[in-house]
């Protein structure tokens, strides 16, 4: 189990976490992505990836940017370490990062009946705004938008 979060630090993930956002989704995914999909992830130019790090990987968000829109990739928190802001905090630094590269809005797809990350979500300002039926093989995609994530108003929701 984890500690108190008072050594918990979000910082860019690097290909020296590969190891561990490996058998991070491979214990926690439906569908994991490989090594070899996070390193070319990290190397593209238009990726922003961040880790919680408390003595080690226990989540990690990322996302990619397309002109001025930031497409949430993956947010992934340990559940050891679920329920304690962590999801949150990633999400609140992507947003910030996303908004420094350029982004005014943001996107997702998230699963339909994943109340949890629908409810985290919600609470950073995404609302749904359509559905991909059958996206993700036994469950619907539901996509969320937030605009204007580059305003004063949207920032100090965040805050």
């Amino acid at each position: 189990m984890g500690g108190d979060l008072k050594t918990m630090v979000i910082r860019p993930l690097t290909t020296d976490d590969l190891g561990a956002l490996v058998a991070l989704e491979a214990a926690n995914a439906p569908a994991p992505w490989s090594e070899g999909v996070f390193r070319n992830e990290l190397a593209a130019e238009n990726r922003i990836y961040l880790a919680a790090d408390e003595e080690g990987v226990v989540g990690f968000a990322g996302a990619m940017l397309v002109a001025d829109e930031a497409h949430v990739t993956n947010l992934l928190v340990d559940p050891a370490w679920r329920r304690r802001g962590i999801g949150f905090e990633l999400m609140r630094s992507l947003i910030e990062a996303a908004v420094e590269a350029g982004a005014r809005h943001l996107t997702l797809e998230v699963r339909s009946r994943n109340e949890a990350a629908r409810a985290l979500y919600a609470r950073v300002g995404l609302a749904p705004v359509g559905v991909r039926q059958g996206y993700y093989g036994d469950d619907d995609a539901l996509i969320l938008w937030a605009h204007d994530i580059d305003g004063d108003e949207y920032l100090a929701r965040l805050r």
